[in-house]
């Protein structure tokens, strides 16, 4: 249905086919991704860079050893979702975004490429998805799984 009603300037709307002195003819002919703002929140852009970090082989889980410990507890209630933001923290400007990571490297990998995939991977991920320049990735590792040790199961996200 069609509102053929005429709404004042003042309630911030306009009618489709309206223009003013202000916006002109020509505003009309701006593209679609310049009418309006997009904001991404802190935790949409946690769970991107949770997931990039995952899918890099070598990596066991994130977060340091108490956040670990808490999430590990958190998810053996029944019914709990398991935390893709663990270990993660992000902070998104306007146009730019800034990473740290908590992980935990599976034994026999090289640290120092881990990393670098990570950082590769991460980066990828959030420019594609959020559009936002990521200008560092810090990542801390935290811990290194041994084969056989206490921390036999894999809490990984599959």
């Amino acid at each position: 249905m069609t509102d053929t009603t005429h709404r004042p300037a003042a309630e911030g709307r306009r009618v489709a086919d309206e223009t003013s002195t202000e916006q002109g003819p020509k505003d009309s002919l701006r593209p679609p991704e310049s009418r309006g703002r997009t904001t991404i929140a802190d935790s949409v852009a946690e769970k991107i860079v949770g997931v990039a970090t995952r899918e890099v082989p070598g990596i066991h889980n994130l977060g340091s050893g108490m956040a670990r410990t808490i999430g590990g507890v958190r998810e053996r209630v029944p019914g709990a979702q398991p935390s893709v933001t663990r270990g993660v923290h992000v902070e998104v400007g306007e146009r730019q975004a800034a990473v740290d990571v908590d992980v935990v490297v599976d034994y026999g990998f090289p640290i120092v490429d881990v990393a670098a995939d990570v950082r590769l991977n991460v980066i990828s991920a959030m420019e594609r998805m959020t559009g936002l320049e990521v200008v560092e990735v810090n990542i801390a590792v935290d811990d290194i799984d041994l084969p056989g040790g206490e921390d036999e199961r894999d809490d990984r996200l599959e």
